[in-house]
């Protein structure tokens, strides 16, 4: 997918869009020493070349009444390597991740909600899903780290 070669440069920038997606050009092109043109050539080439696949906004879940967070196992009769129950439960908006896994069970689903009661109510749903077999629950008491910052490597100089 991707054949760019990271240098020391791109690293920088890369670092500094992770901690704040919104820095304006001109305030990374001033963090790493480099003419904010040259910056904005840098950050279209890393979003060409798929290194940067999108921005978001990070909501804060629990004030929008989201305050449980649950990851459920999910054991499934489907061929080796089929993801379409992972396609499917992926639609549910309560769903915010779905990992297909190798193990007993074959996903892995990151679900937030309002409680306990839509949580059963979520996985009534998943049951509807023909080939789902088993579910199994974990409830989060506290949330101790989350993040989507990908540790970079540095770069020799």
């Amino acid at each position: 997918m991707n054949n760019r070669k990271i240098d020391k440069l791109d690293l920088e920038i890369l670092n500094i869009l992770q901690e704040d997606g919104k820095v304006s050009n001109a305030e990374i092109a001033r963090k790493v020493g480099k003419a904010p043109s040259a910056v904005l050539e840098r950050v279209r080439k890393l979003k060409k070349s798929g290194i940067i696949k999108g921005y978001e906004c990070i909501v804060n879940h629990k004030t929008l009444g989201r305050g449980l967070t649950a990851f459920t196992s999910i054991r499934v009769e489907e061929g080796v390597g089929a993801t379409e129950v992972g396609q499917k439960l992926a639609e549910f908006p309560e769903v915010l991740e779905v990992h297909y896994t190798a193990g007993r069970d074959s996903y892995l689903v990151k679900v937030r909600v309002e409680d306990t009661e839509a949580l059963q109510a979520t996985l009534a749903k998943f049951g509807t899903i023909g080939p789902v077999r088993d579910t199994n629950s974990t409830i989060v008491l506290t949330t101790v780290k989350e993040s989507r910052v990908i540790p970079l490597p540095h770069e020799k100089d």
